[in-house]
């Protein structure tokens, strides 16, 4: 089901006829079912707990649509119960869904499950699987991607939380910070290192470990902006002694960073096409906003200043939207190792773009903007994290910049290719001077002929 194709050098973006009845169908449910649910269970960790039986009720019924529409977990190969959709299909109903904070849950797309259940499928053992990965897809249970550290933050050359064999069982020491969802997961996959005199990407391994093992303490809660203290729901765990059987390895011994980098790609992407829904929503806001306040005798629409800024929010989405459509075909055609510094561009455009416009559509609010009546505060919160989500900014603004830089020589000499004496000397070679370039021109034009 393409929703879009190249025909000769021609791109056609026009959606498959069949996809885009599903969209449509998306976007009212969205509008009539999804966003007054926001507004009914607006606490931050609320679409990531199963064991709250008020909004349950309304959940699951609203989940039955959406697997009777055949859009259930539509990041999932038709095996594990999902469509099998591509990752550019994904991104036409991603964006959708990432205006609204209960739309993933509804779904069954939501982060971080979505990218343990796709580790779990990829590297899980039979009885793993059965275990965990079966009731996960079902949004039965969640689960939790236990990897920061409070002193190494995301950078995996400074874990110091170790599992050691004795006998039969790992035994786990250490502490993780900002473990997503630690209080309402099932299960956390805890990335430890297990080998520490390994070369540096090989020293980790990543075990399963059931939320109630002896000697797992949640020391707090960390919440983003807008979530009183202290309830969060990014855990600071500690483990202390905790025991799990030999066999809890997801993956091979020494292959964490492997199997975890397996889903941050995807993970990553997936959060720009959310990011896109977000932004749009907030434009969304501004403009309706722009054309209903009227001040000084006219709507704020007509004011030159807020065209410029609705004008330049909605450029940069598009410019933006264009960047992750891109990266997401290259996925499809499996271009994934090419498409490494694709996705390090998409997340920090992701962090500048949804900082640009939430923040000017909070401006155009103004104070109805920064306050707790409208979602924009809290899209707010969730811009601050963005910048740091699946590591710092800065780590893929170097990892794409250092991709640019393989793809150019040094160069020899003292002066660069573009040193325009140098230009002027090789035309000169190949032309004459000016006063004869007619003659070359034409000598030239004929000897191509």
């Amino acid at each position: 089901m393409p929703s879009w194709k190249v025909s000769g050098t021609m791109i056609d973006f026009t959606l498959n006829p069949e996809f885009a009845a599903k969209l449509d169908w998306v976007k009212e449910f969205v509008a009539d079912k999804i966003l007054p649910l926001d507004a009914l269970f607006p606490e931050h960790g609320a679409p990531w707990n199963p064991r709250d039986e008020q909004a349950m009720r309304i959940v699951r019924p609203l989940q039955q649509q959406v697997k009777d529409q055949g859009l259930w977990a539509a990041h999932l190969p038709p095996h594990l119960g999902g469509p099998g959709w591509s990752t550019v299909e994904l991104l036409h109903l991603n964006e959708i869904l990432g205006g609204t904070d209960w739309g993933p849950t509804i779904f069954g797309c939501q982060a971080p499950d979505s990218g343990n259940s796709e580790i779990l499928a990829k590297f899980g053992t039979d009885d793993q699987k059965q275990r965990y990965l079966k009731p996960l897809l079902a949004n039965e249970i969640v689960s939790c991607f236990s990897m920061t550290e409070v002193e190494g933050g995301s950078d995996p050359t400074q874990f110091t939380c170790k599992a050691e064999l004795d006998g039969d069982e790992w035994v786990i020491n250490g502490e993780k910070w900002f473990s997503s969802n630690a209080r309402y997961a099932e299960f956390y996959l805890v990335v430890c290192v297990t080998d520490p005199d390994a070369p540096t990407y090989n020293k980790m391994s990543i075990l399963i470990v059931p939320h109630d093992t002896p000697g797992i303490t949640i020391l707090s809660n960390p919440g983003l902006p807008g979530e009183p203290f202290p309830d969060g729901t990014h855990g600071h765990v500690r483990y202390h002694d905790v025991r799990v059987p030999k066999d809890s390895l997801l993956g091979p011994r020494g292959g964490g960073f492997m199997v975890a980098q397996s889903r941050l790609g995807g993970g990553r992407i997936h959060h720009a096409m959310r990011v896109i829904g977000m932004c749009r929503r907030a434009i969304e806001m501004m403009a309706t906003r722009a054309n209903s306040r009227v001040t000084k005798g006219e709507a704020l629409g007509r004011k030159q200043l807020v065209q410029v800024d609705i004008g330049q929010c909605w450029i940069e989405l598009e410019q933006f939207r264009m960047l992750v459509l891109r990266t997401a075909w290259m996925f499809d055609n499996h271009m994934e190792k090419e498409a490494l510094p694709w996705i390090a561009a998409c997340k920090v455009a992701c962090a500048q773009i949804s900082h640009n416009i939430v923040f000017k559509a909070m401006h155009l609010l103004g104070s109805l903007g920064v306050s707790n009546q409208t979602p924009l505060a809290r899209m707010w919160s969730g811009v601050l994290a963005m910048g740091m989500a699946d590591g710092p900014t800065e780590v893929h603004q170097m990892f794409a910049g250092r991709d640019v830089l393989k793809r150019y020589p040094a160069y020899e000499g003292r002066f660069p290719v573009d040193y325009t004496p140098h230009q002027r000397q090789r035309a000169v070679a190949m032309w004459g001077e000016r006063d004869d370039v007619d003659s070359q021109v034409f000598e030239l034009a004929m000897s191509v002929r």
